[in-house]
């Protein structure tokens, strides 16, 4: 298993400033490289405090490019439903070629109702205009002179450049959360996927899925699986809950607040079961959250713990993308946090790969 860091900004204006924030997480993505960690993610999210201070994963990752040397940039992720192919596709390969080709692209549908109606999109669009978006982004990053006619964009006899540094593309992933079809559909098309098992057992039938759509549509191996988990460890077990509990009792009222619409009526074909899904993330607290295996909050031993159940649970994931900052989180106690990780848990999971 390797482990990365994640950053999912969750503060308001008059809590933190946006070059306070970046100026802290930039410190931290160029640590966790020296401490072994072997990824760098970072969400695309718009206008709420939750997620807005990251409009942009790109320019985030532009920036980890220059404070890392072998870190993988993971798009975590964008969305197509909000973007042009064509800005994506040549946005990718210039991320691609300032990096080295370092570069993963995660792909998302968006699930915030505020940013679809702030955008002029229709929820009910989503899976069409992802699946368009992902189909025309390939086609410009592995192919040249394309034209492409599709219901919501048309593509004339179009080179993108600049073209990947990695051949043929960089490597796909689909962020997939409550819908089995999302899951199938990434492993249809072979591309790798990431999930955040904030809702705990559903998470191993969704896995399931998807490597069993993997193997149907006959590519070699399994596929590849990243998992999103908060993270805080302490020496002592009892003070890390003390510390990063409340924290992410904040993150989750922040998540609650920010998809209030599913809660209020709004329903989509596209979205089934959201609305219970935001319900029951609206009762949920941190110890909660840490009981499911969803938060990994608590002493080395306790963490290890927690993992060894996730995995069995879950059926085996490849990847841990982690929060060490989220909400308010002091840098110094998320240095502190990534520093004991990195020194008492990561070993005992690299030595047995």
């Amino acid at each position: 298993m390797q482990f990365g860091v994640q950053f999912f900004p969750d503060v308001r204006p008059d809590q933190k400033s946006g070059a306070d924030y970046f100026r802290d997480a930039l410190s931290l993505v160029e640590e966790s490289e020296e401490l072994g960690f072997s990824h760098v993610r970072i969400v695309e999210h718009y206008f709420h405090y939750y997620g807005g201070y990251s409009p942009s994963p790109m320019l985030f990752l532009a920036a980890a490019a220059q404070r890392t040397r072998r870190a993988r940039l993971v798009t975590g992720a964008v969305l197509p439903v909000f973007n042009h192919p064509l800005k994506l596709a040549g946005e990718i390969g210039m991320l691609d070629a300032i990096s080295n080709g370092r570069l993963n692209v995660g792909f998302a549908r968006a699930f915030l109702p505020h940013e679809f109606r702030r955008f002029g999109r229709s929820p009910d669009e989503s899976v069409a205009r992802f699946r368009e978006g992902i189909e025309q982004v390939e086609l410009l990053l592995t192919c040249e002179n394309v034209t492409h006619h599709g219901h919501f964009h048309t593509i004339e006899n179009t080179t993108s450049l600049p073209r990947p540094t990695q051949q043929p593309r960089p490597k796909f992933y689909i962020a997939a959360q409550n819908t089995p079809d999302s899951f199938a559909f990434a492993g249809r098309k072979g591309y790798s996927v990431m999930a955040i098992p904030l809702t705990g057992a559903m998470m191993r039938p969704m896995l399931e899925a998807y490597r069993g759509a993997w193997k149907e549509a006959g590519h070699p191996g399994e596929g590849e699986v990243m998992l999103a988990f908060h993270m805080f460890c302490d020496e002592d077990g009892a003070r890390a809950r003390a510390v990063a509990g409340p924290l992410l009792d904040a993150y989750l009222h922040s998540l609650v607040e920010a998809a209030g619409d599913w809660l209020d009526g709004r329903a989509s074909a596209d979205y089934p079961g959201y609305d219970r899904m935001i319900d029951k993330l609206r009762q949920s607290t941190a110890t909660d959250q840490i009981a499911s295996g969803a938060a990994w909050i608590g002493s080395p031993d306790e963490i290890i713990a927690a993992i060894e159940r996730c995995r069995e649970e879950f059926g085996g994931f490849e990847h841990a993308s982690l929060q060490v900052n989220f909400n308010m989180m002091p840098l110094a106690a998320a240095q502190g946090s990534m520093r004991l990780f990195a020194e008492r848990v990561m070993p005992h999971f690299i030595a047995r790969r």
